[in-house]
């Protein structure tokens, strides 16, 4: 079993009301949700602490689009699938890292991916299987089961906990940064989301894609670890 590492939960302030959520985002009321969604990237960018913004800034960015978001999806004009599904009883998760593919000559599109990563006699932490909880996101649950997956924010601000999901399905919160051709390309991000399915296989680490370069944050604020051997 590898060992159990734990990384410190940011302190979370409390989330400002926003009486102007368009003007904090910088968009016209009337924007539609590809432009949301780039704004929302781009202001988080700006106001996260880690690149010299504020967490009150960041906390209200944040505010700003979960209020746009939730006003749509009321209003008929979201996208409905971003609705919370129920959650299984529970979910088998069968992981991959993203750093061993290259290693192998496999490809992230390969069919039998994780046939030949099941016969490649890969490291635990490396290659292997859990169970997710009902109350746990996909890193909460790994980290529970000992594995220190990567992540930074915690909150869907970046993308260092990303994950491509290869079989089987996530929640999908409107809190994040990550793009609709993401989402179609099976990136989710495991701070947030969690199985809806009661198999799930995901490859983690890919934040070392080059598409997610610019959603990466330096993880030393959040990412504090320690053994607990």
């Amino acid at each position: 079993m590898p060992s159990r590492v734990q990384g410190d939960l940011p302190v979370r302030s409390p989330t400002p009301n926003v009486d102007a959520p368009f003007d904090v985002l910088g968009v016209d009321p009337d924007a539609d949700e590809s432009e949301i969604d780039r704004a929302y990237r781009r202001r988080v960018m700006e106001t996260h602490p880690d690149q010299g913004g504020s967490a009150h800034a960041f906390q209200r960015v944040k505010a700003a689009y979960e209020a746009i978001m939730e006003g749509r999806l009321h209003d008929g004009d979201g996208d409905a699938d971003r609705r919370e599904p129920s959650r299984p009883e529970g979910s088998r998760v069968e992981y991959l890292n993203y750093a061993v593919i290259e290693d192998h000559g496999w490809s992230l599109d390969d069919d039998d991916l994780f046939e030949k990563a099941n016969a490649a006699d890969l490291d635990p932490t490396d290659y292997g299987e859990f169970l997710a909880e009902p109350s746990e996101t996909l890193l909460e649950a790994a980290e529970n089961r000992g594995f220190a997956w990567p992540y930074a924010c915690r909150g869907g601000a970046c993308a260092n906990c990303a994950v491509a999901v290869v079989e089987g399905e996530m929640t999908e919160p409107i809190d994040h940064v990550l793009s609709t051709e993401m989402l179609e390309r099976g990136i989710q991000l495991s701070c947030i989301g969690a199985p809806t399915t009661a198999e799930l296989k995901v490859v983690y680490n890919v934040k070392q894609m080059p598409d997610l370069d610019d959603l990466i944050l330096p993880p030393y604020r959040f990412e504090r670890t320690q053994s607990v051997d």
